[in-house]
């Protein structure tokens, strides 16, 4: 039996939580087009006969830009000390860079197996592949690199198998039946970002938080859910709301059929909006919206 922790690292937008989404079978990170999506690091287990693999997917590499986005970078660069190995993903689509090059000769430089999931193939000519290997290789990338498509599964059992080679033998982590260690109230709230993240593409920028005020579960199997939509400027709590209410009333509705979907039961979900001047530059504010600095 062969188990451990992958750290999957990746520039915003590589398609990380999406390829651990489909390798595990389950939604275990939330999706959008847009950077900034994963703030947190958050544990997808994949358990198979012979090998248990526990990813974390990790927060995109940015370039600091606030207090926020320099505690996603930190946690990036933590987990990428702390586990049995590295997944690094690559947008495919998006070509190679020598600043490509130099994060995936970085992240090798920590002594760790690792190897590269090259995506998006399914968008971009297959020719590039070859060249874009090349590139990597005569840069001096040596980690072996997997072209797959998680959205129409391409490579992706040989990209599995390979990860599972590169952990220790050893008893798995955890018990068969886990699929995440993040609890139903954190997916809760995730799902809510991730609808806001959908919904109003560059009119909202990624100064929004979620704060799960109730999480209740009723004797009837339904669940209660009252949270609050955190932005940083007055103009964008009324873009949030819409008019009359209606863009809230929209993408509330959107959010709690995924809830329902995720929690397997009925949901009654209140949402309110609050404005919190600059918080993600803010490291009191930060903490009291759940991102503690590691």
């Amino acid at each position: 039996m062969r188990s451990g922790t992958v750290a999957v690292i990746g520039r915003a937008n590589a398609g990380k939580s999406t390829l651990i989404n489909v390798l595990v079978g389950e939604k275990v990170a939330i999706v959008s087009p847009k950077p900034q999506t994963t703030r947190d690091r958050i544990l997808g287990v994949l358990t198979r006969e012979d090998y248990q693999i526990a990813f974390v997917d990790t927060p995109g590499i940015y370039r600091r830009r606030n207090e926020l986005t320099a505690r996603m970078m930190k946690t990036t660069e933590t987990t990428s000390k702390e586990v049995d190995a590295i997944l690094f993903v690559h947008d495919g689509h998006a070509g190679v860079t020598e600043e490509d090059v130099a994060l995936m000769k970085k992240y090798a430089s920590l002594g760790l197996p690792m190897i590269i999931a090259y995506t998006k193939t399914d968008i971009m000519p297959k020719e590039n592949i070859p060249a874009d290997a090349q590139t990597l290789f005569e840069g001096g990338v040596t980690a072996d690199v997997y072209p797959v498509s998680a959205r129409r599964g391409r490579n992706l059992k040989k990209l599995e198998r390979a990860i599972a080679d590169m952990l220790p033998e050893g008893d798995p982590l955890f018990p068969e039946d886990v699929v995440s260690d993040r609890s139903e109230k954190f997916m809760v709230a995730e799902l809510m970002r991730e609808k806001i993240l959908l919904k109003y593409e560059k009119e909202i920028p990624h100064g929004v938080a979620i704060v799960v005020n109730t999480f209740e579960k009723h004797g009837n199997g339904a669940y209660e859910v009252n949270l609050d939509i955190v932005c940083e400027k007055k103009n964008h709590k009324a873009i949030l709301i819409g008019k009359q209410g209606q863009a809230l009333k929209e993408v509330a509705s959107f959010a709690r059929k995924d809830m329902e979907k995720f929690l397997g039961a009925k949901v009654f979900l209140t949402v309110y909006v609050k404005v919190r001047e600059d918080w993600r530059d803010s490291a009191p504010l930060l903490k009291e919206l759940g991102y503690e600095e590691e």
